[in-house]
């Protein structure tokens, strides 16, 4: 009995503002032998008809779900699918390879419109943080800005450029050179540049990439901003509801996220766990759970001035908000512990190698982790906070409330129950 022949691997090849002048000889035999071309509207157009017969047809909106269904509408038959630049690099090369597996594709890439940039800048490409805007929210760009930082942003329109300086003033990054580079790589290419304090350039071609060097204004009244979790606690916006700063930094410390993982920040408060989570490396993700409505829009507006308007907030008080969530990488739990069921619901969520991290001020509290700590070992500590301020002509010690913390890792022979 014969086996059915393997399915055709999709062609996907990229293109540079120079459009069909620009490809290789190879892509453009795959171009030309192809029975279906998608792409968007503008890279269509780029295509010869005389030498690229093939039916064309138009990406439609949104994208991203269209994909397995236009690859089922044209399977068996040869397809070349057209991206902008390196399909590989921030393309629908991923969307495919995630969708039909990276061995159904056959790519041949274009130069990115970062190494244009790159090269026109004279910037080191590894020395350059890239972003992209298309489809994202221009505040993620927040937790990028540091002074003497180069970055390159991939626009989503013509009026990017204009939303980005409008960002950099507000975070306090005005004195910031910007520079839009349009049409990189064809005849039309051209370039303008200013300050963002200054910024008065009309919206001016859709196809450009933004390079920013950024500078901090000294004046402005946003706080100074480091890499590492523990944040000045006025940059937050609460209402007492915070995790303050040095014990935030021993939390995301025993939390000890990782690259690509999910976080559950239980009784969000000012969402600072979930926030600062999140900022240490641009693939994490973190849900927020907290009952009170106005402090959960509190959250949301503390992730866009922070950078990380894609944490989730949750309204409802857990473990009931819990349920269809997806299943978390670590836990933090910083407010309704007592509550009948959380403690349990969360140490079930986590998988073997799982972390849960628990903080309290309160004996009630502290004396529901002293049983699990007996039961399941981890770390059980004290964190004592002191400040120094005036006392009379002199200076004394002001002890903050001590925080009792209780971190776990899932063993792989731990039961669901905790």
């Amino acid at each position: 009995m014969s086996s059915a022949p393997p399915p055709i691997p999709v062609t996907v090849v990229g293109l540079g503002a120079d459009g069909w002048s620009g490809l290789t000889a190879a892509a453009r035999s795959a171009l030309a032998g192809a029975e279906v071309l998608i792409g968007g509207p503008r890279q269509l157009d780029l295509l010869p008809s005389a030498d690229c017969p093939g039916e064309r047809v138009a990406w439609p909106s949104p994208l991203r779900p269209a994909v397995p269904k236009l690859m089922a509408e044209h399977a068996g038959r040869r397809v070349a699918v057209l991206a902008s630049g390196d399909p590989m690099f921030y393309g629908i090369g991923r969307a495919l390879a995630e969708e039909l597996g990276p061995r159904s594709l056959r790519v041949h890439p274009h130069p990115s419109s970062v190494s244009y940039a790159c090269a026109r800048l004279g910037w080191p490409v590894e020395d350059t943080e890239v972003l992209t805007v298309v489809g994202r929210p221009v505040a993620r760009l927040a937790a990028a800005l540091y002074e003497g930082r180069r970055l390159l942003v991939l626009s989503a329109g013509a009026v990017s450029p204009n939303e980005i300086a409008a960002l950099l003033r507000e975070r306090g990054f005005g004195p910031s050179r910007m520079r839009v580079l349009e049409q990189l790589g064809s005849e039309r290419e051209d370039t303008y540049e200013g300050v963002a304090d200054g910024w008065d350039h009309p919206p001016g071609d859709p196809l450009n990439v933004v390079a920013v060097e950024c500078r901090r204004d000294p004046a402005h009244p946003a706080p100074r901003l480091g890499a590492t979790p523990g944040l000045p606690d006025n940059a937050y916006e609460h209402d007492g509801q915070l995790t303050k700063r040095r014990v935030r930094a021993a939390t995301l410390c025993a939390l000890a996220p990782a690259p690509g993982e999910l976080l559950w920040d239980i009784g969000g408060g000012s969402g600072s766990i979930g926030i600062e989570w999140m900022r240490t490396h641009p693939s994490c993700r973190a849900v927020a759970v907290e009952r009170v409505p106005e402090r959960a829009e509190r959250i949301a507006r503390n992730a866009a001035v922070l950078g990380v308007p894609g944490l989730r907030v949750i309204v409802g008080a857990a473990p009931e908000a819990l349920a269809g969530l997806p299943s978390p990488d670590a836990v933090f739990i910083g407010g309704g512990l007592t509550a009948p069921g959380l403690l349990d619901a969360a140490w079930a969520a986590l998988a073997p190698g799982g972390r849960l991290v628990v903080n309290t001020v309160t004996l009630e509290s502290e004396a529901v982790l002293t049983d699990r700590y007996r039961r399941h070992g981890g770390e059980l500590v004290k964190l004592s906070v002191a400040h120094a301020v005036p006392v009379g002509g002199f200076t004394g010690w002001r002890q903050a409330m001590p925080v009792t913390q209780w971190s776990v890792t899932k063993a792989t022979n731990e039961k669901d129950q905790a």
